[in-house]
């Protein structure tokens, strides 16, 4: 039982429990496009089925991963599958269990709002939309936001971080960033403030069916 019930895992050369931060990340990515797909479908067409759907599986994954194991939850056993080949990144489990926690309470409270009471209200889209940040923050930059709160409600130094951003190191020559770099930046962000204004109302406009394959109607009903 206790090997069955356990949080992270044991890994010579670590003297605390630790987790692999590439599955983790790969599951991040997996829940973020099942979210995402769900918000999308209730916002544009107002179907919220399988937004109801997506609210059970990402609760009953974390619930999995923070009371039985992260082993044998199901994200995580495909995130494994899929990252298989690449050599593991072993991050502390402590802070990820705690982040995890919050996935716990933002997952109660939309189920609440939109399994249970069948509502829409702006309170579960500011759940919703915090859950999507966090997991893309996870999936795309490795960058773990609820383990930042970690240090504020535990004493012991966080340990293992991703990318090792636990430990002061000088930055290396490819880490930094020019101030030419931040104005090829800046510049770039008013090219595309000039482009939507010059080509706005061109790119408004409905496209055409090419081949006149429409049959649903669908290109008329937007017209």
């Amino acid at each position: 039982m206790n090997k069955i019930i356990q949080f992270g895992e044991v890994v010579d050369g670590y003297d605390i429990p630790v987790l692999n931060e590439r599955e983790i990340r790969a599951a991040a990515g997996l829940l973020f496009l099942m979210m995402f797909i769900s918000v999308m479908s209730a916002a544009l067409i107002a179907n919220f089925v399988m937004l109801k759907f997506a609210v059970i599986i990402f609760l009953t994954d974390i619930i999995i991963r923070v009371f039985i194991s992260p082993r044998y939850a199901p994200t995580l056993i495909l995130g494994r599958l899929i990252v298989r080949n690449q050599n593991p990144e072993y991050v502390g489990a402590a802070q990820k269990k705690f982040a995890w926690y919050i996935g716990i309470v933002l997952g109660v409270l939309f189920f609440t709002f939109t399994v249970v009471m069948n509502s829409v209200s702006p309170i579960s889209g500011i759940i919703c939309f915090t859950c999507l940040i966090f997991l893309f923050f996870e999936a795309a930059f490795g960058i773990c936001l609820g383990c930042l709160f970690y240090p504020m409600f535990f004493k012991d130094k966080v340990q293992y971080c991703p990318g090792e951003v636990c430990d002061v190191n000088d930055k290396q020559d490819i880490q930094k960033t020019s101030w030419s770099q931040i104005l090829i930046m800046l510049g770039f962000i008013v090219f595309i403030i000039i482009i939507v204004n010059i080509f706005h109302e061109s790119f408004s406009e409905i496209p055409y069916d090419l081949f006149g394959l429409d049959d649903t109607g669908v290109f008329r009903e937007w017209k």
